[in-house]
């Protein structure tokens, strides 16, 4: 119905955050949709909030009135409002959720701050080659003699059209990429398989999917939800194919009477302080309380590790704006050398 269209973190943590509270409060909860529904910007937006509201009238449950939305809605969003309605503490969970949501707002946004000015002298960079191409053209024709400085062959109006189209192919190539990592598309996996290999990046990337996968388990665990359930949403909500691919063997050994303990560490793919917490937990019968301590830990890790992934994403594009100049510099160089030994008899 809704084809590939997926509700963003920003409007997943604003609808939490007010359906909790209104549940909270007591408000009804067709009400509250109705108003969300009133309230959506955008027919995107809108429209599963209407066809939920209106399931809601027709007498469904709030996790029945999400089967019409398809993929609107993350599985985790959906797993966990059918086990806050199944233990009557529906509100409690909307507002985990929406402090998780918030959580991954506020890495988001220092993240994006953390980089704006490196990418603003990049895109300021490719806007003065652009103009050096087109002034370039117009002093040629002026004077009758081709001035092709940066020697890449793009001369006035029509290389200034060839510059913009390769510079926008890129922007699509890497919003694209961009885009396939948020939504989890099946190409991104061995590319985050193999990130986690990449001295620098890999601990890093770790840690976020770590601190993502505890704080899953505290809330799952705690709703009261099924252990095999939970797991699966939980190393799915890391966000990161080599904890997704260890699903099926976790879930498998759980099944034949394994401890986690002993499922987690079958894998090999877990670090040792995650395993030892994992087993002090079970053998304390804290499981919940220990999972709580872990993702709060894991956060303020993950607070550090995204600082280390901005250090490393500005000196990438310190390093693409040093190579454009570097390069604008020995084609300059080189055209300034050539017209000297040309006017040599």
């Amino acid at each position: 119905m809704f084809g590939s269209s997926r509700i963003t973190t920003k409007q997943l943590e604003g609808l939490c955050r007010r359906l909790g509270m209104v549940l909270e409060s007591g408000i009804d909860l067709r009400t509250a949709l109705s108003r969300e529904a009133e309230r959506a910007s955008g027919f995107t937006a809108r429209r599963p909030l209407v066809a939920m509201s209106e399931a809601i009238m027709q007498g469904a449950s709030l996790r029945e009135s999400l089967d019409d939305t398809e993929a609107y809605f993350p599985e985790l969003f959906r797993s966990v409002v059918g086990v806050g309605e199944e233990t009557g503490r529906l509100g409690e969970c909307l507002g985990q959720l929406a402090d998780h949501y918030d959580g991954q707002l506020r890495l988001r946004r220092r993240f994006l701050s953390a980089i704006a000015w490196p990418v603003i002298e990049l895109a300021l960079s490719v806007v003065i080659i652009g103009f050096l191409i087109w002034i370039l053209g117009v002093i040629g024709q002026s004077t009758g003699h081709t001035i092709d400085v940066l020697g890449l062959g793009l001369v006035g109006n029509q290389g200034l059209l060839v510059y913009v189209t390769f510079v926008g192919l890129v922007a699509i190539g890497v919003f694209s990429v961009i885009h396939g990592i948020r939504r989890g598309m099946g190409w991104v996996k061995p590319v985050q398989r193999l990130a986690l290999k990449l001295p620098g990046i890999g601990k890093p990337l770790e840690t976020l999917a770590l601190a993502r996968m505890t704080w899953a388990l505290n809330l799952t665990f705690n709703s009261g939800m099924d252990v095999r359930r939970a797991l699966r949403l939980s190393l799915d909500a890391a966000g990161n194919a080599h904890f997704a691919d260890q699903i099926g063997p976790i879930l498998e050994d759980v099944g034949q009477g394994s401890s986690l303990y002993e499922a987690f560490s079958e894998t090999r793919a877990f670090p040792r302080e995650f395993l030892e917490s994992l087993h002090t937990a079970e053998e304390s019968g804290k499981l919940v309380e220990s999972m709580g301590r872990l993702s709060a830990q894991y956060q303020d890790q993950a607070e550090a590790a995204l600082g280390v992934l901005t250090t490393i994403a500005g000196f990438a594009v310190w390093g693409v704006i040093a190579a454009i100049i570097v390069m604008a510099i020995f084609r300059v160089f080189s055209f300034y050398v050539s017209t000297i030994q040309s006017a040599i008899p």
